[in-house]
Order: C-alpha cells, then structure tokens, then sequence
C-alpha cells in the first residue's frame, strides 16, 4: 500500500561539517557549505492520525533509513524539473511519548531554488507530505490483516478504538511541498497501488448483497463471542480464583474463540462440582407413604 504522510518543515541554514560530509556522500560533484541550504523535517509519526491510522513505533527506525537518499519534489508531481531538495539524514526520535521520523535535506543554492529557500525562511514553505509503500496493515482491536476482520476504523469495540496499523516498511519514494497538506498532524493522502479493503472489492466487483450478509454474520460471530467472553469472566469470578475482573477479560479477548468454549466448559463443570444442585426440601427417607406427605407443606 502506498502511504502519503503529512509533515512540516523546521529550521534550516548553513550545514555542519558532519552534514556536509553526508550531502556529499550523495553528490556527484563535492560541495562546499556555501553551495548548499539545510533544513529539518519531521516525518511519519506513531499516533493515530485522523484517517484512523498509525505508524507502528517498531517500524519507524527501518523506514528512517528507506527515507535516506530520497528527493523532495512539488505537488508530488515525480518530475526531475519538480526537484528541488533530497534528504540526507534520517532518525527515530521519541518526545513526550511520542515516536517519529526526523530527517534532513538539503538543497542547492542559486537560480529558482532561492525562492524556495526564501519560502522556507518565511514560513510560507512549511508544510510537506511524503510518500512511502508499507506491507502490511492489521487491525488494532484483534490483530488481523485490516479489511479481513469486520472492525472498522473509527469505530469503538468495548471501549477501543480501532485504527490500522501500518507495518512493514518496503520503499520511502519522497516527500513534497503541498499548499494544503492531507491532515494537519500527520495526514494521510491514499494513493494507488494500496491494498483495498473488502467493501471497497465488493463495490468494485458488484458483490455489495454478498458483503452485506458476510458483514451481518460477523456482527453475529462478534456478539458470541463478546457473550463467550462474558460468560468466562462471571464464572471466574463466582469460582473465587483471587484475580480482578479486568484481568479475566483481559485473557479472555486474548484467547482464540475455540479456547473460549472450551474454558467456558470446564469452568462451568468446576462451578456444579463445587457448587453441587440440591433440592429444597430432604424428602422423608423413612418408610413409603401412599400419597408420598413427605413433600407435603
């Protein structure tokens, strides 16, 4: 799936000597630091951004180094006449719990790219999306490879909310200078070439009825088993195991649906067997009596 994340553009100025020597690991001909203009970026994050979807934090540092080498263009039109920068440096940064992509990039001075360093410095140039292909995208209630589940994005599952995580970082292709970016904090912008989820398919392919009764069963499929689970944590608790509820309902949505039954059946067979069923009234175990007055009140 193609990813377009949006970013901002921090300082810039003159490179240091340590930056100079990454700018010219990538140049053709050796450059001095007047020749050159720096500035930082900060790339994709690990929040959950308004399309409802998130970088995982493990995958940050290997797509920093994806990002290493790549050009910045305008309007994400990949034209060589559209390049005006390249990144040279990239790391993973964490900051008030939050991780993500801070990179650098440089561009040429002289000629038209005077302008766009003078729109940098203005603030005028701030705003940039990048664009990077991640493997795979899986759901953040249960885990599964996202569109194959039935959560949807956005929506809440006892009190989560389900977002896709983005994994498996395979290519960074640039970053742009964008009027408007796709999201104020860490937008995305869907491009082609990503992976579609099921409804998308089934409107492609005229399979809506199909996906409307797949979609109904597995509102069924998540209400057993939301009552599997709750059936689990009651009877936890009225075996006195010593734990909290939380913790019971924790493991419970842990355990696979088929372990689910089973527990729920061995937990129910411990329960009659510490709690045995007993009538009310003993009877009258003494000799047998014609219309049996023992059970009579």
């Amino acid at each position: 799936m193609q990813i377009k994340k949006g970013t901002e553009v921090k300082t810039g100025g003159v490179p240091t000597a340590v930056q100079l020597g990454a700018i010219n690991a990538l140049a053709k001909a050796e450059l001095t630091g007047e020749q050159v203009y720096v500035f930082s970026l900060r790339l994709c994050d690990d929040q959950v951004d308004r399309d409802f979807e998130r970088f995982d934090t493990g995958a940050l540092p290997a797509l920093a180094k994806l990002f290493i080498g790549k050009t910045g263009v305008v309007d994400h039109k990949w034209s060589s006449e559209n390049q005006v920068a390249r990144i040279f440096a990239a790391e993973t940064v964490m900051e008030n719990g939050v991780s993500y992509i801070k990179a650098w990039a440089y561009i040429r001075r002289g000629g038209s790219n005077d302008e766009v360093i003078a729109d940098i410095e203005a603030g005028i140039k701030k705003e940039v999306s990048v664009g990077c292909a991640m493997g795979r995208s899986v759901c953040s209630v249960c885990g599964s490879e996202y569109g194959s589940c039935g959560h949807q994005k956005g929506q809440h599952y006892d009190g989560v909310l389900c977002c896709a995580i983005l994994k498996e970082p395979m290519d960074a292709y640039e970053f742009s200078f964008v009027a408007v970016p796709a999201q104020v904090n860490a937008g995305v912008l869907k491009g082609m070439g990503r992976n579609k989820c099921l409804k998308e398919l089934a409107d492609e392919f005229g399979a809506q009825s199909e996906y409307r009764s797949l979609f109904k069963e597995a509102q069924l499929g998540r209400q057993y088993r939301k009552e599997l689970e709750d059936s689990v944590v009651r009877l936890c608790l009225a075996l006195e195991l010593g734990a909290e509820a939380d913790t019971y309902r924790g493991v419970a949505k842990m355990a696979a649906a088929e372990d689910l039954m089973k527990l729920k059946s061995a937990l129910e067979q411990r329960l009659a067997e510490s709690l045995p069923v007993q009538t009310q009234l003993g009877g009258n175990a003494g000799s047998m009596e014609a219309v049996e007055s023992g059970f009579l009140i």
